[in-house]
């Protein structure tokens, strides 16, 4: 039983997807509220689930043969370990994707998630980037 208030359509969505996808994105959502206890989540774009926190932190997104997890760090977040796999050009975010049998690296994972958190309530990336 989770220890954070889950959103019914963030149940729904995850309920629909094959089980594979389902543990994917059951771990992604532990995780993301594993980085702070404050972390909510929401539902935007009609089902896309989203976690945030003083702004958006990531957002999950199953697709045919992988599930997409939408990092909101405006590029900042470090990635030592480099775990994300596209988005590295991207002014907004950066993408971590996972496919069927893929291991979720959970430290790296967290550091990730709790530096767009520290982000956010620094007053977000677009802010940090201005100021830079």
């Amino acid at each position: 039983m989770p220890s954070y208030a889950a959103h019914p359509g963030v149940d729904a969505y995850i309920a629909g997807l094959p089980a594979w996808q389902r543990g994917i994105c059951q771990q992604l959502r532990d995780l993301a509220h594993e980085a702070d206890p404050e972390v909510e989540e929401t539902v935007k774009r009609t089902v896309q689930p989203y976690f945030v926190l003083q702004g958006n932190i990531c957002a999950l997104l199953a697709t045919k043969d992988h599930v997409n997890l939408f990092l909101y760090d405006g590029g900042l977040a470090p990635d030592p370990y480099g775990i994300i796999t596209s988005g590295h050009a991207n002014s907004t975010g950066r993408t971590i994707s996972y496919y069927q049998g893929d291991v979720v690296p959970d430290g790296p994972l967290l550091d990730i998630l709790r530096a767009v958190i520290t982000d956010n309530r620094a007053g977000g990336w677009r802010r940090i980037k201005s100021r830079a």
